[in-house]
């Protein structure tokens, strides 16, 4: 079992940055690939970016390339998403979830969920 608790959404300005963290507390988040989410109103549930277990490896949606970045620090139980050059299309609540089966863009392959954090960028 894991609990997954993410902070750092707010309102911010297109153009600025953020970063979101995902602390984990239970099972040692090192078990699990991670990745992050976004829901926008009205709109279903997307993923954004993903990561291995050593952080080696990473993963994101075209539209966020080159301005978000995930990563994790194992021995803080943390995941990360840096997001620079905000859009107002960015805007949604965002969600760090636990991947516990094949399926890195899937949402059923990941089954430990937090309960999202909104993020809101004014044009």
């Amino acid at each position: 079992q894991v609990q997954l608790v993410e902070s750092g959404g707010g309102l911010v300005q297109a153009g600025d940055s953020l970063r979101l963290s995902c602390a984990a507390s239970g099972r040692t988040l090192s078990t699990y690939p991670m990745g992050w989410f976004r829901q926008a109103p009205g709109k279903e549930r997307e993923f954004v970016a993903a990561i291995s277990r050593s952080g080696g490896t990473t993963y994101y949606l075209d539209s966020v390339k080159g301005r978000f970045t995930i990563s994790r620090d194992n021995a803080k139980n943390t995941v990360y998403l840096q997001m620079n050059s905000l859009k107002p299309e960015d805007t949604a609540v965002y969600y760090c979830a636990a991947r516990d089966s094949v399926g890195i863009y899937e949402l059923k392959s990941y089954r430990y969920w937090g309960q999202g954090t909104q993020v809101t960028v004014s044009s």
